[in-house]
């Protein structure tokens, strides 16, 4: 019989009363859980990670662990709360992790990112092997080069896109004029306007991919230059500040099926492209100067994915769905090739969503694919 046991680990650090790191950080501990296999436990896991999202239910665990392989579903400190997240703090997160299970003795760990987890295990084994990190860059968080960031043996990048500063640049709304008014825009910019509709223009994406980077940027420089007021405005006693988001969910590929082809249906994971692009609940709409900065921005976060993975040296597994919404088949291409060795694979889920809800068949696949893929490494 397999079992499922709820898992506290001890956070590499001790607590802290820091407001930005969360409930988890004060008590000094991350919660996990995981499933045990029926046969040789203890000697492989395959850890599920995401940088806020809650894992300890991952619909991979149990399928996994009726396979034969230990599975752990891990959460960090911002686990429900994306807006303050610092990605340099999962990368403590995930050591912390990793520390805990060598310790019980598994002699094998694989990283499993999914989707926003990608980028995140992709720069926790760059870190891992090739520690340069020394302050996250709005300042502040860890020095990565003296933590003691112990390697996992393997990556899988499962419905990954290459990074959070990434993925959201590629949805980010170029059309909105106002950061306060999302309702003021341009039309020329906009891919939702009657007169700009799918399939859309080579000259139309050109200048919209162009607009969304600018976008990403003027949102840098000023929270750069807010950052920097802090300390006079707020006497030292105020080191971070938060602010809205408008229009995340922007991606041309969502209503332009003939970009970046694959079996997905115009929509998004949040459903609708327009009403998930002004939605509170879609990504990264709520954050702060210096988690903007780690985590969304175009030009200072650390969590490029494919830059990343140029300087791993473990084996990497590829798995992308070709329905998935939100992360397509030239993520995956991307995310391949940069990949600098030869012990790499790409592999499609045929039919497969972001998340295979109601899927059983692909549930099923995927989940054979990593226990086989596993036990060659």
């Amino acid at each position: 019989m397999t079992g499922r046991e709820l898992l506290a680990v001890p956070m590499r650090g001790g607590p802290s009363a820091d407001v930005q790191s969360g409930v988890a950080r004060r008590a000094g501990v991350l919660w996990c859980t995981r499933h045990r296999a029926a046969t040789r436990p203890g000697h492989t896991a395959l850890v599920f990670i995401h940088p806020s999202s809650n894992f300890m239910g991952h619909y991979a665990l149990q399928p996994l662990a009726d396979l034969g392989v230990d599975t752990i579903g891990m959460t960090t400190r911002y686990l429900g709360n994306e807006s303050a997240l610092i990605l340099e703090n999962c990368v403590l997160d995930i050591a912390s992790v990793i520390h805990h299970l060598r310790a019980e003795g598994y002699q094998k760990i694989i990283l499993v990112g999914n989707s926003g987890g990608g980028g995140l295990v992709a720069l926790y084994q760059n870190q891992a092997e090739h520690p340069t990190i020394t302050a996250a860059p709005g300042g502040g968080g860890p020095d990565l080069t003296a933590a003691g960031l112990p390697p996992a043996d393997a990556l899988v990048m499962l419905m990954a896109h290459p990074g959070r500063a990434s993925v959201l640049t590629e949805k980010l709304d170029p059309a909105v004029l106002d950061e306060t008014d999302p309702f003021q825009r341009d039309t020329a910019l906009d891919m939702f306007d009657p007169g700009n509709t799918p399939p859309y223009t080579p000259e139309f994406l050109r200048d919209y991919r162009t607009a969304q980077i600018d976008r990403n940027r003027r949102i840098t420089t000023w929270a750069r230059e807010r950052l920097g007021e802090l300390p006079e405005l707020s006497a030292g006693r105020v080191t971070d500040l938060p602010f809205t988001v408008h229009g995340t969910m922007a991606d041309p590929r969502n209503l332009d099926l003939s970009l970046d082809p694959s079996d997905r249906a115009a929509t998004t994971q949040w459903g609708d492209p327009y009403t998930a692009n002004l939605s509170p609940a879609t990504l990264g709409h709520f954050t702060t100067l210096r988690s903007w900065l780690s985590q969304w921005s175009w030009d200072e976060s650390n969590g490029h994915g494919p830059e990343r993975l140029r300087g791993v040296s473990v084996p990497v597994h590829v798995v992308y769905g070709t329905a998935d919404p939100g992360c397509y088949p030239g993520h995956a291409r991307t995310l391949f090739e940069a990949v600098p060795h030869a012990r790499k694979e790409l592999t499609a889920v045929h039919g497969g969503g972001h998340y295979l809800t109601g899927q059983p068949e692909q549930l099923a696949f995927t989940c054979r694919l990593l226990r086989e893929w596993a036990a060659t490494v």
